[in-house]
């Protein structure tokens, strides 16, 4: 009797403990979870890198034209290559020195029509490259043409477009018509006294006319030293630590 009594307390006392074993086995990440939250908001976070400077979009560059740009002879890809007129600085640092190499290309060109349509060219730069050889990749456009006459700015893209010339049409066949009307009344009247005369300055006029007014118009051209406005499109990362270095080199 006194053995069965035994053997059954025992039977007990393990069933009670078996249960507090698995639930302390169940979830051991809830234990542990608490530790791994602890070390992850203890974490340092990566610094940010001092010499990654940003030029936004929207900045605005004045350039010089190293070259000379002619919608008569200009061609879809040509190359444009310009240099920076004046340093662009944004919190007291240097972010493109004066000097810097410009290139671009020419995107479109369009010579003038005989009877209607104004020269336009247009032109896209692509990258800045400094003293050193450090070379930036852009988009940018051309804002403004301030060194350039006679032209104005197309649309947002940046078209150069040669200034109307209704007028100026115009006045040169009204001094078309005049020279011929001179030049074949001279000589209509060499060839077939008065009659002759009135004749030829008829076909004379007609034909100055005509010479003035189906003459192409004139193209867009941006000289050597020409002041272009550029705009930069979207924001551009440089690394200030070569430019540091490119300005060690001036």
């Amino acid at each position: 009797m006194r053995l069965a009594w035994m053997t059954l307390l025992s039977s007990l006392l393990t069933f009670t403990a078996v249960p507090t074993v698995s639930a302390q086995t169940a979830n051991p990440s809830s234990a542990l979870a608490p530790a791994s939250q602890d070390a992850s908001a203890a974490a340092p976070s990566s610094p940010p890198d001092a010499n990654t400077l940003v030029i936004p979009a929207g900045t605005q560059i004045p350039l010089t034209l190293t070259q000379a740009i002619s919608t008569k002879n200009a061609r879809d890809g040509d190359s444009v290559y310009a240099k920076t007129a004046f340093p662009f600085v944004l919190n007291d640092r240097v972010l493109v020195p004066a000097g810097t190499f410009v290139q671009g290309k020419i995107s479109h060109v369009r010579r003038a029509g005989r009877v209607k349509g104004r020269a336009e060219i247009l032109i896209h730069f692509t990258s800045l490259i400094y003293p050193d050889g450090y070379t930036v990749m852009l988009p940018a456009s051309v804002e403004n043409t301030p060194g350039a006459e006679n032209t104005t700015m197309k649309d947002k893209e940046g078209t150069i477009q040669q200034d109307k010339t209704t007028g100026k049409k115009v006045e040169q066949a009204a001094e078309g018509g005049a020279i011929g009307t001179m030049a074949g009344a001279t000589g209509g009247a060499l060839a077939g006294g008065l009659n002759g005369a009135r004749a030829g300055a008829a076909a004379g006029a007609a034909a100055g006319i005509a010479w003035a007014l189906l003459k192409r118009g004139p193209d867009v051209r941006l000289e050597v030293g020409s002041s272009i406005q550029m705009e930069v499109q979207r924001a551009i990362t440089v690394d200030a630590g070569r430019i540091s270095r490119t300005e060690a080199l001036r």
